[in-house]
């Protein structure tokens, strides 16, 4: 439990969430210092034909995008979780780790 309690002052101090909110994704995807690297990774697993390492790298642009849309931010209202709003989510991201898992561990190439 010590750790756990560390770890979440690690976060506090660091204020990770706000700099991950902050992030302007359409200045990152034109900056060159991000772009060359990112097509550089994605261009080897594409000769390398990595696919599911693509998929994984896609699904995880796509949570990251999602978790920047108005949906994601208004599932807490008045400091309460909206049960209405997160049931989808939940089951959203049920379906997408089981169909993660069945790609790295449930099928080989």
């Amino acid at each position: 439990m010590e750790i756990l309690t560390t770890i979440t002052n690690w976060f506090a101090t660091t204020h990770l969430d706000e700099q991950v909110r902050s992030v302007d994704y359409v200045a990152l995807f034109t900056n060159p210092w991000f772009l060359a690297p990112f097509i550089f990774a994605i261009g080897s697993m594409l000769y390398r034909q990595r696919w599911t390492q693509i998929i994984v790298t896609i699904i995880g642009i796509g949570v990251w995008y999602f978790s920047g849309t108005n949906y994601a931010h208004s599932l807490l209202v008045g400091g309460e979780i909206d049960i209405n709003k997160i049931l989808p989510v939940m089951a959203g991201g049920a379906v997408l780790l089981g169909f993660v898992v069945y790609l790295l561990f449930g099928r080989s190439d």
